[in-house]
């Protein structure tokens, strides 16, 4: 069974128009797509600005509301469920955001962010342990513990989406969202970031859904890659076959646009 099993998913948004400002059509953002995700493994989801994609993660963690489909995680359906009954799965579906610094509270300590997990899903855990717990995620992460006291402001982007992924890592999930995390940073960053995520990987049997526009970040973490446009998936295929056979014309485009050394 896998981990995460997408059906027929749909989020439309409603369009208006007119005066009074009626409906007039819908803004069919993601659009009967399906997939799946296995345990410890990584899908990429990949598409041009406004192809959809990030609405697709947002969705499959009931961040937006799906129009139709199915999402079932572990077996379970989960769409159809009140937040209550969601909440203690959101210990299991964390997601890592695109923008590093907008995603931080920058009135919050960096302790005080990436303890609010715990404060929330490990009520009865001690202030304390759960000091100690934060300096071990940033340790994880490639941070110093004594950090906890700084402020987001205080980090550079690279450090900042650290940051994010221990928050994410601090209740200890099992399937990650990873919506375009390294889009805002440097090349060489990129490559620091996609590795910490290989090896936090391999340590906890985490699976991602990897969210990208650019294939060339995608290779080299993905083992199935999707491509996504106008909402829909044109091509799903092993990331090995994506690239070296690629079917659909859009995927095509998508690798003739990837920077070239030679």
């Amino acid at each position: 069974m896998p981990l995460l099993e997408v059906q027929n998913l749909c989020t439309w948004f409603p369009v208006f128009g007119g005066i009074m400002r009626r409906k007039v059509s819908d803004f069919r953002a993601v659009d009967d797509v399906s997939f799946t995700v296995e345990a410890g493994k990584t899908v990429g989801l990949v598409g041009e600005s406004g192809s959809g994609k990030t609405t697709v993660g947002r969705t499959i963690l009931k961040l937006i509301q799906a129009t139709s489909g199915s999402v079932r995680f572990e077996g379970g359906e989960i769409l159809p469920l009140p937040e209550r009954e969601f909440r203690p799965l959101r210990r299991k579906m964390q997601m890592v955001f695109q923008d590093p610094y907008g995603s931080l509270n920058p009135r919050f300590t960096i302790g005080e962010i990436v303890g609010e997990a715990l404060e929330i899903h490990f009520p009865k855990m001690s202030k304390s342990d759960r000091a100690d717990r934060v300096a071990e995620l940033l340790l994880l992460v490639g941070l110093q513990p004594e950090m906890m006291r700084r402020y987001p402001h205080e980090f550079s982007g690279g450090q900042r989406q650290r940051i994010g992924i221990a928050r994410a890592l601090a209740v200890e999930p099992k399937f990650i969202v990873c919506d375009e995390p390294v889009s805002a940073l440097d090349v060489s960053v990129q490559a620091q970031i996609v590795n910490l995520l290989q090896d936090l990987q391999e340590q906890f049997g985490i699976a991602y859904l990897f969210i990208a526009h650019d294939l060339a970040v995608v290779e080299h973490i993905s083992d199935h890659v999707l491509v996504m446009h106008r909402g829909k998936i044109v091509e799903s295929a092993p990331a090995e076959a994506i690239y070296k056979d690629p079917q659909n014309e859009y995927t095509k485009s998508l690798l003739a646009a990837v920077p070239s050394l030679a």
